[in-house]
């Protein structure tokens, strides 16, 4: 009996990716490098942190804080309101919004963010947020007042920034959001932006770069190897962690680009659901050739199915980028690069 695989989710390891770089090329000679059957409707998905350092899309303190005073104004207190709990993703931010201020930031803290981060004892830092936070806005020379959710806070909304993320409805908390700040350096503004150095932050990379590096990828592997894959380009994988209750989306979307395959949402039936329904009289042999033959047959469309229930049907860029992002992880695996086979393969695929 022939050996069967179902999907398989393989990190790349790459070079480090340094501004400037190909990536376009880095990417192409990486896969050409590993894998040795390239076929079509193989995915290849490249962290958006190798891109954005490619495109070179960095900022600085000192310009995030001058576009904040060219956008708002001079003020003397800002008030930032509801921002995530983190080192890597919001403390350059507030340093640079505690240096645009004349005097002071009111911060309007959360007891829990919107990702799932706690202000005080952090379950996997040990950090006070509030503290924390506090200690980068004093170290610009500033008054920091810390304002919880029990506390009230009455503030100029002209001068305060709307950080959260994801709003779930059109109603700002502020005049400005996050989005709104280095916009002329990406279309998300500050959102998705890491730390880079001490003075210096990552910004995500534009939308109109990562299309162009993944329409690139997928004609320059058509070329030399006749098979059409499809590409993209991932963040975080919007998945939350049972343990601390973290989501994992502090990025302003999962996929910024991404080729026409890998458009819409899956197509599935649920086999658990027909072996214990429509087919639950049958068994071995038989009961996968029912199975096989109903999956052949379905419908282009089984929204509101019971056959299809429990299958969750996110975008497939949002499941790809779950995937691609527990492969390669976020520290020192060196493998930024993802390759995922049989993804849209099913138990009738021959």
């Amino acid at each position: 009996m022939s050996k069967k695989y179902g999907v398989s989710s393989t990190g790349l390891i790459a070079p480090i990716i340094k501004e400037g770089d190909d990536i376009t090329q880095i990417v192409c000679d990486t896969v050409l490098n590993a894998i040795d059957n390239i076929e079509d409707r193989d995915i290849i998905g490249i962290t958006e942190s190798v891109v954005a350092r490619a495109q070179g899309n960095y900022v600085t303190v000192d310009e995030i804080a001058e576009d904040i005073r060219n956008k708002m104004g001079n003020h003397d207190y800002i008030t930032v309101v509801s921002p995530i709990f983190s080192r890597n993703r919001f403390a350059m931010i507030l340093k640079a919004i505690a240096r645009a201020a004349q005097t002071g930031v009111y911060l309007r803290l959360d007891y829990v963010d919107e990702v799932g981060n706690v202000y005080r004892c952090h379950p996997f830092t040990g950090i006070n947020y509030d503290e924390y936070y506090k200690s980068i806005i004093e170290g610009e020379g500033k008054f920091a007042y810390i304002k919880l959710p029990n506390e009230s806070l009455n503030y100029d909304f002209d001068s305060a920034i709307d950080c959260r993320l994801h709003p779930q409805c059109g109603e700002k908390l502020g005049k400005f959001t996050l989005a709104d700040i280095c916009a002329d350096k990406c279309e998300y503004g500050l959102n998705g932006s890491n730390k880079a150095t001490e003075e210096k932050l990552k910004l995500f990379p534009s939308r109109k770069f990562a299309q162009q590096v993944v329409e690139g990828i997928q004609a320059y592997l058509y070329g030399k190897t006749g098979k059409k894959v499809e590409v993209m380009v991932y963040g975080d994988g919007c998945f939350k962690d049972p343990v601390g209750g973290i989501w994992e989306f502090a990025d302003p979307v999962v996929s910024p680009a991404f080729t026409d395959g890998l458009k819409g949402t899956p197509n599935e039936l649920k086999l658990k659901y027909l072996a214990d329904n429509e087919f639950k009289d049958l068994s071995g042999e038989a009961l996968i050739n029912a199975i096989k033959e109903k999956i052949k047959t379905k419908d282009a469309n089984l929204v509101g199915q019971m056959a299809s229930q429990g299958t969750t049907p996110r975008r497939l860029t949002d499941l790809l980028g779950s995937l691609m992002d527990l492969t390669s992880g976020s520290g020192d695996r060196g493998t930024p690069i993802v390759y995922v086979k049989r993804y849209f393969n099913n138990l009738a695929s021959e």
